[in-house]
């Protein structure tokens, strides 16, 4: 990929990593030092690559809903070559009027009627998963409980057979590691492999027989009219589902789980009061969220935002992680406080904002907050195996390699 250069700007590109040894355990405190001398700069990321990037939270939120802002790459100035490694074409990757269209496609799939239906069965796997480690007395909570919780959901939704879900668990890993380029590209192709000869399979089965999202895209690419799926389409969608539908939420349960244990009186305080679970995950959103940063934005004409111009053709990245930590929002931005006032806690861009304000937000609440409650009142007491250095992978998400707890 080639690197974006701040052309018509006198801005200086700055280098992440001068303001921490690890970027990857401690994003927080170079995106505060960058806060501290604006909303938005020309930066070097750990990778090498170079974007702008929007550290200020009104910024941030301004430049999610900004039309000139694209999703689209093509009005990259490099993209001939700055796709990353997608698989199709999906809604993340588009712009109004295809991006509401395919968005409109799958909306009714994740309604709150919907979501909430999901419950009964969000219930019984995690405490399926539970009974399966109890008698162990201990566990790594990633591998046995926060990735395969949404993962059952989301494969069930989607009609991914059982068989088949430790290989996607794999290239789901491997999509959205940062540290081999190499093996991300060849797990995506694996996936997108796969996917389109499961469509296939659905193509074969009567409609009857098939109610499960999956099947809804493949009549979609089917069916004649406007609002008919491309090839391409189709194979984005379900891997985009696939994928988002289940990453986010895993990071978001190992996540609150790794803040509550390591916040002892926040553990207490919600321990005593179960009703703070939802105020505990709002929180955990903000405070280290599941994806630091949205998709790409590409500058469609310059703009001037937060005091600096942005280039035509420029990529932008929109940091969520900075934007959830920025004081001028959230007073003690750096404390974990589960009492937080939800109308302050709940301005967090953990989600997005706008247009393409994630889909699957109410289910990824209702399974944390659903596999918060199960696990501390089926292990009250709870705590860290080890000392609780938290391990993060090198990854698109805020992700953890493990999280070893014992009961």
């Amino acid at each position: 990929m080639r690197t974006q250069h701040p052309t018509h700007s006198h801005q200086p590109t700055v280098q992440l990593t001068d303001f921490t040894e690890d970027f990857t355990a401690d994003p927080y405190s170079a995106f505060a030092a960058l806060r501290s001398r604006g909303p938005v700069h020309h930066a070097r990321f750990p990778t090498g690559d170079e974007s702008w990037l929007v550290v200020g939270h009104e910024e941030v939120r301004a430049a999610f809903a900004d039309p000139r802002l694209r999703n689209d790459v093509r009005y990259s100035a490099d993209f001939e070559d700055d796709g990353l490694y997608a698989v199709g074409r999906n809604m993340l990757q588009v712009d109004p009027p295809d991006h509401t269209r395919l968005r409109t496609l799958v909306a009714r799939e994740f309604t709150a009627r919907r979501v909430q239906a999901l419950r009964p069965r969000v219930e019984e796997a995690a405490g399926a998963l539970l009974d399966a480690v109890a008698a162990d007395g201990r566990t790594d909570l990633v591998a046995a409980y926060a990735y395969p919780l949404p993962l059952t959901i989301i494969c069930e939704l989607l009609g991914v057979p059982e068989a088949d879900r430790p290989a996607f668990r794999a290239w789901s890993t491997r999509v959205v590691a940062l540290d081999d380029p190499e093996r991300s590209a060849r797990a995506s192709q694996e996936m997108g492999a796969y996917l389109a000869g499961l469509a296939e399979q659905k193509r074969g089965l009567r409609e009857a027989a098939e109610s499960d999202l999956l099947h809804a895209l493949v009549r979609a690419h089917d069916a004649d009219g406007a609002d008919r799926l491309t090839p391409e389409e189709l194979l984005g969608m379900a891997f985009l589902l696939l994928v988002a539908g289940h990453e986010t939420t895993v990071n978001l349960i190992a996540n609150a789980v790794l803040l509550l244990l390591g916040h002892p009186e926040q553990l207490a305080a919600l321990r005593a009061d179960p009703e703070l679970t939802r105020g505990a995950v709002e929180e955990a959103l903000r405070l280290e969220p599941p994806a630091p940063a949205g998709t790409y934005r590409y500058a469609a004409e310059p703009i001037d935002l937060g005091g600096a111009r942005i280039p035509a053709g420029a990529r932008v990245v929109l940091s969520i992680a900075a934007a959830n930590r920025d004081p001028a929002r959230f007073p003690g931005p750096d404390r974990f406080d589960i009492r937080r006032d939800p109308a302050v806690t709940r301005a967090h861009l953990a989600f997005g904002h706008g247009l393409h304000h994630c889909l699957g937000a109410p289910l990824a609440r209702l399974e944390a907050t659903l596999a918060l409650r199960i696990l501390l009142d089926r292990f009250p007491d709870l705590a860290f195996d080890g000392d609780g250095t938290p391990r993060w992978r090198t990854s698109l998400m805020r992700s953890l390699r493990e999280l070893p707890v014992r009961w």
